[in-house]
Parts: C-alpha cells; sequence; structure tokens
C-alpha cells in the first residue's frame, strides 16, 4: 500500500482489495493441493502477461497535450469533497508540474519543487499558483510590508541575549549592575542588526529557534529604523525549498554575513487572504530554479486541508504520465480486458500453470466489482454485463458511476496514466508471492 501511495494516493485501497483477492485465489488452489511454490511462479507468469497486456491497449500521450493532461487530472479530484472546484484546480496542478519541468527530456518529476500551502481564509476559488515563495508566517510589525527590488537575507541565529550551556543564576546586588547588564545586552543585539543591514539585506527570514526567542523587542525595534522587512519562525523543513528558490545561502552566525550568501527577488509583500489572515509572498526569484508554490484557501480548515490533499493528488497523477507517458481507461475498464485476455492466455496453457493463471484473471474483477458496490449498484448485474461487452470487442466499457451504467467511459473523459494500473498489479502480485514462500511462523515474547 505504501508502494502505491508514493505513486498515486488515490489507489492504496485498489491494491489491498486486489491483494486479498489473489489471496483468496491462492487459498483455493492450495486446498486443492497445488504446491505454493507453483502458485507463486504461475502468478509472476500472469503478472508478466497482465503487464504486456496494459501495455498494448494504453494510449501514447505528449506532454504538450495539456487537454489529456487536464483530463487525468480532474479523474482524480471528482471523487474529493472539492470536486466541485476540479475545473479550476485540475489545470492549476497541470501548470504547476509544467513550471519545473522541461516536457521534451522529463523522465521524472520531484513533488519537492512544489510547495503547497493550505491557509484558512477566503474560498478554495481564490486557489493560486504563485511563481516564487507563499510563507505562512505573518511580517513582523517593522512598518514595511512591501519591498520592491528586495536582497533576502535567510538566518539561522536568534536576535536575543545569548544563553549559556548550562542552568545558571546571576545575582544582581544594585541598579549600576542591571544597567550594565542592559547597556550590554543592548550593544550586542545591536551590533547584529548593523552586521545584517550592512550586508544589504532589506528582508530577513529567521529560522525557528527552539532554545530561545528567535527576535526579541528590542531587535525588532532596531529593524525597524532599518527599514527591514521581517519574518521569523521560518521552519527547518522551509529552508531548503527557499535558499534554492531564492539562490541565497543560509547563514549561521553574524560574522557570515556577506552580500554574496542573499538572495534577490523582484517583489517581497505581506497579502491578506481574507479572514484577517496574512501570507507573504516572494516572487520574481532572480534564479534558474524550477520551483513553485500552490496557495490553497478555504473558508475553514477542514475544507482548506482536504484541498491541499486533492491537489497533492493529482499532482501524483501528473507525475506518472512523467514517468510513463501511456493512459488508458478507467471505471473498472482495464481490469476486466486484463481478466478476459488473461483466462484465454491460460486456455493456451495446460497443466497446473494454467488454472493459476485462470485464477488470477477471475481475481481481477474484483477491482469493477468492488467499484459497482460502493456507487450502490447491483455488483454481480454490473459485472456480468461488464464482461459481456468487453467479450463482444468493447475495451473501452467501463462502469459510469454518475449514470449508473456501463459506458464507453473514456467519452466521459474518466482517464488514469498506466503506470498507475501496472503498479497496482505488481505490487498485489508481488506481495501475495511473499506471503506464499512463508513456510511457518514462529512466535516470540
Amino acid at each position: 500500500s505504501s508502494g502505491i501511495n508514493a505513486e498515486w494516493p488515490l489507489r492504496p485501497g485498489s491494491v489491498v482489495v486486489l491483494c486479498g483477492a489473489l489471496l483468496d485465489a491462492a487459498r483455493k488452489l492450495l486446498q486443492r493441493g497445488i504446491h505454493p511454490t507453483t502458485i507463486s511462479e504461475a502468478f509472476q507468469v500472469a503478472q508478466n502477461k497482465a503487464v504486456e497486456v496494459l501495455t498494448g491497449i494504453a494510449q501514447p500521450i505528449k506532454l504538450s497535450d495539456t487537454e489529456s493532461l487536464v483530463k487525468m487530472a480532474s479523474t482524480s479530484l471528482n471523487s474529493k469533497v472539492v470536486s466541485q472546484y476540479s475545473s479550476l484546480l485540475a489545470p492549476l496542478s497541470v501548470e504547476a508540474i509544467m513550471n519545473i519541468i522541461d516536457p521534451a527530456t522529463a523522465t521524472n518529476v520531484n513533488l519537492k519543487d512544489i510547495r503547497v500551502v493550505a491557509k484558512v481564509g477566503g474560498t478554495v476559488e481564490d486557489t493560486r499558483l504563485v511563481k516564487g515563495i507563499v510563507l505562512t508566517q505573518k511580517a513582523q510589525a517593522t512598518g514595511v510590508h512591501r519591498v520592491e527590488r528586495a536582497k533576502v537575507a535567510l538566518i539561522q541565529f536568534c536576535l536575543s541575549p545569548p544563553k549559556t550551556d548550562m542552568d545558571n543564576q546571576v545575582v544582581i546586588s544594585d541598579y549600576t549592575q542591571m544597567d550594565r547588564i542592559l547597556r550590554e545586552e543592548r550593544a550586542y543585539i545591536l551590533d547584529l542588526c548593523k552586521k545584517i543591514k550592512k550586508s544589504g539585506a532589506n528582508v530577513l527570514l529567521i529560522q525557528k529557534s527552539i532554545l530561545r526567542d528567535a527576535l526579541n523587542d528590542m531587535a525588532l525595534h532596531f529593524l525597524t529604523k532599518m527599514k527591514v522587512l521581517v519574518v521569523k519562525d521560518i521552519e527547518r523543513d522551509e529552508i531548503d525549498f527557499v535558499s534554492r528558490t531564492l539562490g541565497c545561502r543560509p547563514v549561521a552566525t553574524a560574522d557570515h554575513m556577506l552580500p554574496e550568501h542573499l538572495g534577490q527577488a523582484d517583489l517581497v509583500e505581506e497579502i491578506h487572504i481574507g479572514g484577517g489572515n496574512k501570507v507573504v509572498s516572494i516572487t520574481g526569484c532572480q534564479t534558474n530554479a524550477k520551483t513553485c508554490s500552490i496557495l490553497v484557501q478555504g473558508s475553514n480548515k477542514l475544507l482548506a486541508e482536504e484541498a491541499e490533499r486533492s491537489i497533492h493528488d493529482a499532482l501524483c497523477v501528473i507525475r506518472c504520465l512523467v514517468k510513463n507517458k501511456n493512459m488508458i481507461a478507467g471505471g473498472g475498464a482495464p481490469e476486466v480486458e486484463l481478466s478476459i485476455k488473461l483466462a484465454q492466455y491460460a486456455a493456451t496453457l495446460s497443466g497446473v500453470e494454467s488454472h493459476c493463471i485462470k485464477a488470477f484473471a477471475d481475481a481481477l474483477e474484483i477491482i469493477p466489482f468492488t467499484l459497482a458496490e460502493n456507487a450502490g449498484l447491483p455488483p454481480i448485474n454490473i459485472v456480468t454485463e461488464l464482461r459481456n461487452r468487453h467479450a463482444e470487442g468493447e475495451a473501452m466499457a467501463g462502469i459510469n458511476v454518475k449514470k449508473c451504467c456501463i459506458t464507453n467511459i473514456t467519452e466521459e473523459n474518466v482517464l488514469q496514466p498506466l503506470l498507475v494500473s501496472i503498479s497496482a498489479i505488481t505490487l498485489a502480485s508481488e506481495t501475495v508471492r511473499s506471503i506464499l514462500k512463508i513456510d511457518d511462523i514462529v512466535n516470540t515474547r
């Protein structure tokens, strides 16, 4: 399940259901006295034949065919809570992928180059693609909320008084000692702020600290006078994306605050997204890094997070197509066609292997059976009719959940990447074969 989840988060259920059907088929074969090794080898032959058949019925696709990409992204979104926004989210997902790859040469997509940020405020219709960075943290109250031709510094040290490595107490006996501590603290923080300003930075991003305050009031006061836009509490897992996008280097100490360590951007601004919430947008980054961000908005936390998950699913669909540029029909059509083809192939063989491959073919019908059952349709009648339609040569006949009947599923734009079906069958088959090779179970305490 975790393996298919890496390819397409929609299909772990299909793998588990198919794996269960194959295990049930293997159990019946074992009850007939067939050896587990023979079943395992026959399932391997059936798996290879299944991949061959699926590849034969697949239709090649070009990454320049944006319309087909949008159709497949929409298929993944139509079963979601935010399905009514699929006409917005599907093209946005395709555009995000196209921004970070070269369609002519790409063979994979690193989804870490696309940062999906969910924020409460506005509606899902306000979701947008930002060619740069979106930070969920607010800008600090320095009076600066918009900077053009920004020079951005990303620091990993704190603008607050240092602490010792061990617990201790400082006992102050008179006010002169207190004044001395305050003066030294002021001089220390002022020196840090001057080094930041001397480097030329007018936007400051501060990594989140768990040991002490990343930014105290005195440092904020000095940075306000220096007209520096400050965003604090940048998470550790955001550092890599921010530094690659801006072309800056994370600075660990104030002594390393040099102009060559800064990133450049055309515009850094704090924007309102509704509901009193704000985000910081950084656009026009002066680097060749192919990254982008998607700002997902929703009227409540549940809807925003659901939209975020849905967009991730759509991105995974497009990634599958970049890896393997072929598509097939959905709606249970490929599984039924595959079941018929494998049964015909099993008939050409003889002996025990033929029975095992026929059992593998019958098990594949669990996918359309479960699909019909989940849609509230009579599964036995639907699968029987679906099998008859495919036997008559209608290879694209599938279950139309909306019309509650069987139609040419490609005309309904229910499409999916070939890699998804291949991965589901391969992973389920390999799991069953691994289980069949278990001789005994030893209980340990």
